[in-house]
């Protein structure tokens, strides 16, 4: 069992940066990953981060989101920079027990989630 709590969001004008972060705690979590939804549509992952060192990431967000593990304070976090408004959502982390390598942006995929946080990118 994973529980998963996250911290940051907020608001940025474009070309803004901004950092949340994913606190797994329990035992299961081989891969964590951020996903956002955006109003009327549908749930898309971000970017991962898995035990064997890999990460993840959407092309839409490639060069801009860094995904990253500080793992003396077992946290996750997603550093977005260069902020645009289709980045504009509510986010989620979640994180699931599969150390398979396909479908890792792929929310059916993860069996557990944390709470929403709205980031919110002006232009």
């Amino acid at each position: 069992q994973v529980t998963l709590r996250e911290s940051g969001g907020g608001s940025r004008q474009a070309g803004g940066s901004l950092r949340v972060s994913c606190a797994p705690s329990g035992v299961g979590a081989y891969c964590v990953a951020w996903f956002r939804e955006a109003p009327g549509k549908e749930r898309e992952g971000v970017a991962a981060h898995c035990a064997d060192g890999h990460t993840t990431y959407a092309e839409s967000v490639k060069g801009r989101f860094t995904i990253y593990k500080d793992i003396d304070k077992n946290l996750v976090y997603l550093r977005m920079l260069n902020l645009k408004p289709e980045d504009t959502a509510m986010y989620i982390c979640g994180a699931r027990a599969s150390s398979g390598s396909e479908n890792r942006l792929s929310p059916p995929s993860y069996d557990y989630w944390g709470l929403w946080t709205q980031v919110t990118v002006s232009s």
